[in-house]
C-alpha cells in the first residue's frame, strides 16, 4: 500500500465571522482550503523542483519565504488579462510544476452560507420544501444585493432577521417587476422563500467551523483509494497550542495530523501559493459580477471585454490552470463546496471557456466586444446544471480508482461494477422480511437493495417485478421523503414479486 504525504493551507480565512469582518475592505465571502499531496517516493523530486523555482524567484521573498502574498489582488482585476509579464512568467513557472504525481484537492465554502445554515438549522428537505434551494437563493441574494439591514441582522440582531428577510424579499419582488423578463426566475425563488419564512433558530456560534474542508478531503481520499497518509498543516496561532484547524482535522479522523511552520515545509508553501492564486481569481470574478450600485440591480451583469483582451502567454496561463483544476487526478470530490458555490462554478466555466481557444486570434475573430455576452451564456449553462443537480436529493456513491471489481456504498455494502455479479435477494418459503437501509439502481438500471444483516450490510439485486416499486421509492427520496431504513416484507406469489413496507 502506497504511503502519501499531504499538505494543507488556506486563504481568506476569518477566525471570527462578525459585522466588522464582513464590512472590512478586503473581506471575501469564500473560504478556500487547498491540499496537495504525493507518494512518499515522489517527495524528493517534487521538493527539488519547487526549491529550484523558489531559488529563481528569491527576490520575491518576504522574511526569507516565498508566499502567495507576492501576488497582489489588483493584478487580477480583469483576471490574467490585467497581469504584467513578470507575474505571468512567475505563475507559468509555478503551474508548470504540477504533473500526474501530484494530488490536488481544494474546498471553497461560503461564510454567509455557514451562518444562514445555522439560522435554519432543523429545517429539512421535504416534498413541499427544498431547503437546499432556498438556502442557496437566500445566500445568493445577500451576496449579490448586499442589503445592509440583513448583513447587520445576521450578525447583530438575529431575533428580527426573519422579518428583515421578509421585507427585503418583498421589496425585491416589487422592484423586479420593472424588468420581469430578466428577473422572472429570481422572483419565483423569492416568492417561494416568503411562503415558509415563518420561524428561525438562534445562531449557535459565528466562529468558523474548520471541519468542512476535511470532510471533503476524507471523501476525496476514499474515492482515490488512498488510505495511508500523513497530513501536514500550516501552523497558525500560539506556539505550543493546537490550532483550530489541527483540532478540526483530528475530529474528522486525521488523528496523526501535525502542524509545521511554512518556513520549514515546501509542501505547505506549494499549498499556500495555489490557495492564494485561486482565491484572488475567485475574488476578481466576484467583484466583476456583483452589483456595485442600485442602478445596476435590474440589469444583466457580465464580464467586461477587458477580461478577454489576452496575450498568448496569458491565454496559456488559463489553459495550465484548467489542466490542474479540471483534468489533473480528476475525481468527484476533488473540488468540495457548500450549496452556494456560484463563484467556484463561474471560475470552472471560465477555465473551460478559455481552454476552447488555441490562439488569442480566435477570441478576436469572434468579436471581442461580445465575449462577455458569450461567456455569460456559457456560464449560465454551468449554473443551471449545478442548480438542477442540487435539487436532486439522491446520494452519490463515487467509485474509487483502484483495481477492484466492486466498491463499497455509503452503507458499507459491496456493490459490483458488473451488476450481474450482485447476488439476487433470496426468498425463503415465498417471503423475506428484511431491514432495508436503502434502495437504488446500478448503472445498467437494475434495482438494488441494501439490507442490514447480523454479519453486516449487504447489497442484493431485486427481481425485475420490483423495478416500479424501487423507482417509486427513489422518486420519493428525490422529493425529500425518505422511506428507509424500514422493515420490508418481500413476497413471491404465483411467480410475481411484491414489497410491503411495515
Amino acid at each position: 500500500m502506497a504511503q502519501y504525504h499531504f499538505y494543507y493551507d488556506e486563504s481568506e480565512h476569518s477566525r471570527k465571522i462578525n459585522l466588522d469582518t464582513v464590512n472590512a475592505n478586503n473581506y471575501y465571502d469564500n473560504f478556500i482550503a487547498v491540499i496537495v499531496g504525493w507518494k512518499v517516493e515522489s517527495e524528493k523530486s517534487v521538493f527539488d523542483k519547487y526549491a529550484a523555482f523558489e531559488e529563481k524567484y528569491t527576490y520575491r521573498k518576504t522574511k526569507e519565504e516565498l508566499k502567495s502574498k507576492t501576488l497582489k489582488q489588483n493584478q487580477f482585476q480583469n483576471g490574467f488579462a490585467s497581469m504584467n509579464k513578470s507575474n505571468v512568467c512567475f505563475l507559468t513557472d509555478f503551474l508548470s510544476l504540477f504533473d500526474s504525481d501530484i494530488e490536488v484537492y481544494f474546498a471553497v465554502i461560503s461564510k454567509i452560507e455557514f451562518i444562514i445554515s445555522q439560522l435554519f438549522d432543523g429545517y429539512k428537505n421535504s416534498f413541499f420544501c427544498d431547503m437546499d434551494s432556498m438556502k442557496y437563493s437566500i445566500v445568493k441574494a445577500i451576496l449579490m444585493y448586499q442589503p445592509k439591514e440583513i448583513i447587520e441582522g445576521v450578525f447583530e440582531n438575529t431575533g428580527e432577521l426573519v422579518e428583515t428577510l421578509k421585507a427585503f424579499f418583498e421589496e425585491r419582488i416589487q422592484q423586479n417587476k420593472v424588468n420581469l423578463s430578466l428577473k422572472q426566475s429570481e422572483t419565483k425563488a423569492f416568492e417561494d422563500i416568503l411562503k415558509i419564512l415563518y420561524d428561525i433558530n438562534e445562531v449557535k456560534t459565528i466562529e468558523w467551523d474548520y471541519d468542512i474542508a476535511f470532510w471533503g478531503l476524507k471523501q476525496y481520499l476514499t474515492e482515490r483509494a488512498i488510505n495511508d497518509i500523513t497530513l501536514v498543516i500550516d501552523k497558525e496561532g500560539e506556539e505550543g497550542e493546537d490550532s483550530n484547524t489541527l483540532n478540526a482535522a483530528k475530529r474528522v479522523g486525521f488523528s496523526d495530523a501535525i502542524e509545521v511552520n511554512s518556513k520549514n515545509s515546501i509542501g505547505v508553501r506549494i499549498s499556500d501559493m495555489l490557495a492564494g492564486l485561486l482565491s484572488k481569481l475567485l475574488k476578481a470574478l466576484h467583484n466583476s459580477l456583483r452589483y456595485n450600485s442600485s442602478g445596476e440591480q435590474l440589469q444583466k451583469k457580465i464580464l467586461s471585454k477587458e477580461w478577454f483582451l489576452l496575450s498568448q502567454d496569458q491565454l496559456e496561463l488559463y489553459k495550465k490552470l484548467y489542466a490542474i483544476v479540471c483534468k489533473l487526478n480528476k475525481a468527484w470530490y476533488k473540488v468540495f463546496s457548500g450549496k452556494y458555490s456560484d463563484d467556484l462554478i463561474v471560475l470552472i466555466a471560465l477555465l473551460n471557456y478559455m481552454n476552447h481557444f488555441s490562439l488569442v486570434e480566435e477570441i478576436k475573430e469572434h468579436n471581442v466586444d461580445m465575449q462577455g455576452e458569450y461567456f455569460n451564456s456559457y456560464a449560465c449553462d454551468y449554473l443551471k446544471d449545478y442548480f438542477n443537480r442540487m435539487k436532486n436529493k439522491l446520494p452519490f456513491d463515487p467509485i474509487s480508482s483502484d483495481e477492484k471489481n466492486y466498491f463499497l456504498n455509503q452503507r458499507g455494502a459491496k456493490v459490483f461494477l458488473d451488476a450481474r455479479q450482485q447476488p439476487l435477494l433470496k426468498f425463503t418459503n415465498g417471503s423475506c422480511k428484511s431491514r432495508v437501509l436503502s434502495i437504488g439502481f446500478s448503472i445498467e438500471g437494475i434495482p438494488l437493495v441494501t439490507i442490514a444483516e447480523l454479519e453486516g450490510n449487504h447489497c442484493y439485486r431485486l427481481p425485475n417485478d420490483l423495478s416500479e416499486w424501487a423507482i417509486s421509492s427513489v422518486a420519493l427520496k428525490n422529493m425529500g421523503i425518505n422511506l428507509f431504513p424500514a422493515e420490508v416484507v418481500f413476497t413471491e406469489e404465483n411467480g410475481k414479486f411484491y414489497a410491503d413496507i411495515l
